[in-house]
């Protein structure tokens, strides 16, 4: 199986594990800087050379031996399931990605055509119920990661705790897993903990919101999409991601998190 959605350094200073939806743009960028003193001209996840990736297959024996020996600091970094899940929807689903094109081809009019979303019209521009839509998406999202129908869950909407728990599960463990909600701090103590050739100043770095502009802009305050039914089909889908990452399943207002992740716990649930 080895360690799916593993980025490291060249220098290996610092090994991550993305998780979709969780800042992995502007981290993969700081990754890059780090060894380069510049950053990647384009969207950091089409980069093929100056970051190991474990999509590479040249990278791949190198993040392997790395990992299991766990020879460099691991990091990785987590969402509030709501706003997540919510970024999924404005970006993939309604937005049109940056090929031009709709998020995997005959996605959408599948949606449209067994669930009744509506998008915004032909570029995602159009006024539409965000609410309603967004509620039928939900169900979809839950019917992919329940029964993987009407297809295999996508990697921007299934649990963190899978993303996570894969580096884990493959011989992987984590010096530090923090939150996008208080992003300085987690990615300062990362960089803190590490030796890189270029420094990093956090406060100059740009954030990298790639799928920024791709969809509509969200209308409506996030408990507004969240009735007693979607809060059900989320904790449906995502319980373990606020359970071991300190989220609060009672408030879709609250996207601080409201406790300390253990780093422990976070092994041992996901290590099965």
């Amino acid at each position: 199986m080895g360690f799916p959605g593993t980025w490291m350094t060249e220098t290996e200073s610092v090994v991550y594990r993305v998780v979709p939806k969780c800042a992995c743009s502007t981290i993969g960028q700081i990754m890059y800087y780090s060894d380069h003193g510049e950053f990647f001209d384009g969207d950091i996840h089409d980069a093929t050379d100056g970051l190991h990736k474990w999509a590479r297959e040249d990278s791949k024996p190198l993040i392997n031996a790395n990992v299991k020996m766990h020879n460099s600091y691991a990091f990785t970094c987590v969402r509030n399931p709501y706003t997540r899940i919510l970024s999924s929807f404005f970006d993939k689903i309604c937005g049109i990605q940056r090929n031009g094109r709709r998020y995997r081809g005959n996605l959408v009019p599948l949606l449209i055509q067994k669930y009744g979303i509506e998008v915004g019209g032909e570029d995602g521009k159009e006024e539409f119920d965000q609410i309603k839509s967004f509620r039928r998406f939900l169900l979809f999202a839950r019917d992919t990661i329940r029964w993987r129908r009407p297809m295999d869950p996508d990697i921007h909407w299934s649990a963190m705790s899978g993303h996570v728990g894969t580096f884990i599960a493959n011989g992987g463990a984590y010096d530090k897993i923090f939150w996008t909600e208080e992003f300085n701090k987690g990615m300062g103590e990362v960089l803190k903990a590490i030796d890189t050739p270029e420094k990093v100043d956090l406060k100059k770095i740009p954030r990298f919101n790639e799928s920024e502009g791709h969809g509509p802009k969200r209308a409506h305050p996030v408990e507004d999409y969240f009735d007693d039914l979607s809060m059900h089909l989320v904790y449906e889908i995502y319980h373990r991601d606020f359970e071991l990452f300190k989220y609060d399943f009672e408030d879709p207002s609250n996207k601080m998190p409201i406790g300390e992740i253990d780093l422990d716990e976070v092994h041992a649930k996901l290590g099965d």
